[in-house]
């Protein structure tokens, strides 16, 4: 993770992407994926939105999730969400240089394709 400046970010307002695992605030800092399997979860997902002063609660662009099971290993839970990932980072980028995304207060509008 690279935490940017404030400066920097306010710059760059609604033009950087974040993507990170949907667990927030649920399993914050390290291995969050083991601690997800250590609980039991039912869904994985991963979001992807507006990087803002206010570390992971910018505009969401993008969100998509899993269905898991406990037959699902920990490393089963980061392969799925590790595509997740990709996946909504792909929609999330196309969406924003599709210029379909209108940012409203602390909310995004995506208009569809």
């Amino acid at each position: 993770m690279q935490v940017l400046t404030n400066g920097f970010v306010r710059d760059w307002q609604n033009r950087i992407l974040n993507i990170h695992h949907s667990f927030l605030p649920a399993f914050l800092g390290g291995k969050p994926y083991h601690r997800a399997h250590d609980r039991g979860v039912k869904l994985i997902g991963a979001t992807a939105h507006y990087t803002t002063v206010d570390l992971d609660e910018g505009p969401i662009i993008e969100q998509d999730i899993t269905r898991i099971t406990h037959r699902d290993t920990v490393e089963d839970l980061i392969r799925k969400g590790r595509t997740l990932e990709k996946n909504v980072l792909v929609h999330a980028v196309k969406a924003h240089l599709e210029d379909r995304v209108i940012v409203y207060k602390n909310k995004c509008i995506v208009f569809g394709e």
